[in-house]
């Protein structure tokens, strides 16, 4: 087997100090936007044309229609945008060209974050500022995404949350069985402008470009009816993000790999792999500091940790065994979070049709498979599916409620009478009695297969 860590320092002399060292000094915005800090190779000085090309603005369009999403400040919708750019386009690209386009204010909105562990703050730019800024990304990636690390999986083209699981998986076949899982604390919140824009700089020329993506950095926030000035952070919620955010943690990427660690990174998500925990108890305590004083990121000590894989969580997935016999598996949490969800779509208190019912778990099933059938311990995926449908004959059995009906319905379901009526008479409750041989029979595997329920372990 070869050895993982001989293949990172193969690939390639890591960039100088000087390459990915930004500027430390204060409120040089000005000079950052002029270009004249920059020493790395620049992009095309006219990049804000090959923005404003139709070329790019139809895809850029097209990605923006199929997300859909809110509305922003000025509730314009993605439906009414097409018809707002044929009446204003001009107008528009002749300030951007120009350099004088503001963008406007972004929409606070509050949801849960999926552990229940508090409040994510989403910032909802307008659908016109979600085009210009899918369209910056579009030309920005395309330049800028060969020169990411090889480690880095999130929020890049051909690139998914799969490979990076895989990733980690190797690492631990190697023998590589303890994990610095470092979590960044509120990092979308936290990004410090000047350091992001002097990464930036160092890449791009264009003035205009750098003007603009400043300009989005510090839109305000509408909060409560007013506009709230922002300092720092980048909002979540717009297309461009994302890459700012694998901007900003190159940095990390180009440190890790100097120092000769393995390690996968997805987004703020980052998993370090060594032999032992006493070595990934250094690694965490020098990686912080980094982290803190380079970057002027926090860790948060509290979800961060040197444990074994199989004990935390990875975009989802956790990892079972050890010596070289580790397999995928869903992760605890994620199980849970699955089944609070197909407890919302089962209840019987839902005012929903029985069709509408199956027709949407259905989707949710799906769509749920999709992603974590990546895992490989398929005795989660049948207990799941026996989980789920006991669940809906629970469903079935509390809908029909009375003695008569319950024997009726098992009846026309094939259950010889003597077996209906003793199952309909029974007086065990409804979880219980889906176990029995009549429920089973009148709602077979079969029955919620011919109504088009998938089957997570196929």
């Amino acid at each position: 087997m070869s050895n993982p860590k001989r293949q990172i320092t193969s690939q390639g002399a890591s960039p100088s100090r000087e390459q990915v060292k930004p500027s430390r000094n204060e409120g040089t915005a000005d000079l950052l936007i002029a270009g004249q800090l920059s020493q790395s190779p620049m992009f095309d000085a006219a990049l804000m044309e090959e923005i404003c090309q139709r070329s790019n603005l139809v895809p850029a369009l097209k990605r923006v229609m199929q997300n859909q999403g809110a509305a922003g400040v000025d509730g314009m919708t993605t439906e009414e945008l097409p018809n707002y750019l044929k009446a204003h386009w001009l107008d528009i690209k002749e300030r951007l060209l120009r350099g004088i386009y503001m963008p406007q204010p972004v929409r606070k909105v509050a949801i849960p974050k999926p552990n229940g562990a508090g409040i994510r703050q989403l910032c909802i730019p307008t659908v016109l500022d979600r085009l210009i800024q899918q369209a910056v990304l579009q030309v920005l990636q395309a330049k800028w995404d060969g020169t990411f690390s090889e480690h880095s999986y999130g929020f890049r083209p051909g690139r998914s949350a799969h490979q990076a699981v895989a990733q980690a998986q190797t690492y631990l076949k190697a023998g590589y069985e303890w994990g610095v899982d470092i979590d960044l604390e509120k990092f979308f919140d936290r990004v410090n402008h000047d350091r992001l824009l002097s990464a930036l700089a160092q890449r791009i020329s264009d003035a205009r470009v750098l003007k603009l993506i400043r300009a989005y950095l510090k839109a305000g926030v509408l909060e409560n009816g007013l506009v709230n000035p922002r300092q720092e952070g980048a909002a979540q919620g717009g297309p461009l993000s994302p890459f700012l955010s694998n901007v900003v943690l190159d940095e990390l990427d180009k440190e890790l790999e100097k120092r000769g660690h393995l390690f996968v990174r997805y987004g703020d998500d980052c998993n370090i792999y060594v032999r032992c925990q006493r070595a990934g108890e250094r690694v965490m305590a020098s990686i912080s500091r980094f982290i803190t004083h380079r970057l002027k990121l926090k860790v948060n000590q509290s979800k961060s940790a040197v444990a074994r894989p199989r004990t935390r969580k990875f975009l989802g997935f956790s990892f079972t065994g050890s010596g070289g016999l580790h397999r995928r598996k869903v992760a605890p949490e994620s199980i849970r979070r699955f089944k609070q969800r197909v407890r919302q779509l089962t209840r019987r208190t839902r005012s929903v049709s029985w069709q509408e019912r199956i027709a949407q778990l259905s989707e949710y099933l799906q769509g749920w498979k999709s992603y974590f059938g990546f895992a490989e311990t398929i005795r989660q995926f049948k207990d799941l599916d026996s989980w789920i449908r006991r669940r809906l004959r629970c469903a079935l059995w509390k809908q029909w409620k009375t003695y008569r009906r319950r024997k009726r319905e098992l009846m026309a379901l094939g259950v010889p009478q003597t077996l209906a009526h003793t199952t309909a008479w029974s007086s065990k409750g409804p979880w219980r009695i889906c176990h029995t041989p009549g429920v089973q029979l009148a709602l077979s595997n079969n029955y919620f297969n011919a109504r088009g329920l998938p089957k997570l372990s196929d």
